[in-house]
């Protein structure tokens, strides 16, 4: 019922970025994101739907071939199997939503 963000490891994905997985049930799953300078969320597409808030930094969002610039406080959604990803062009954080859970986040945890 609780996700204490301070005993929660970090979980490398690709390089200069890592995530946390910080609550989840069958149906949602929060996720919080860290980009250094320059990293990028490939391009990749799922069958969950998400919704992305950036707790801080500037990034390159691109969604289904559009790009638009992002800065803390602005969110995007990216609906269900539309490529997606970003590149990191400040320093920065996402918090992730997804429905139904990331299965496959889970996995790669074990």
């Amino acid at each position: 019922m609780f996700a204490e963000s301070d005993i929660i490891p970090w979980e490398d994905t690709d390089p200069g970025v890592k995530r946390k997985i910080m609550a989840y049930d069958d149906k949602l799953m929060m996720v919080v994101v860290s980009f250094i300078k320059g990293s990028v969320g490939y391009l990749h597409s799922h069958p969950h739907r998400q919704v992305s808030y950036i707790v801080s930094g500037k990034f390159e969002v691109e969604i289904n071939g559009e790009k638009k610039i992002l800065k803390e406080g602005d969110s995007y959604f990216a609906a269900p199997n539309l490529k997606h990803g970003v590149v990191c062009f400040e320093e920065g954080k996402l918090i992730d939503v997804f429905t139904p859970v990331r299965e496959d986040f889970l996995k790669a945890k074990k």
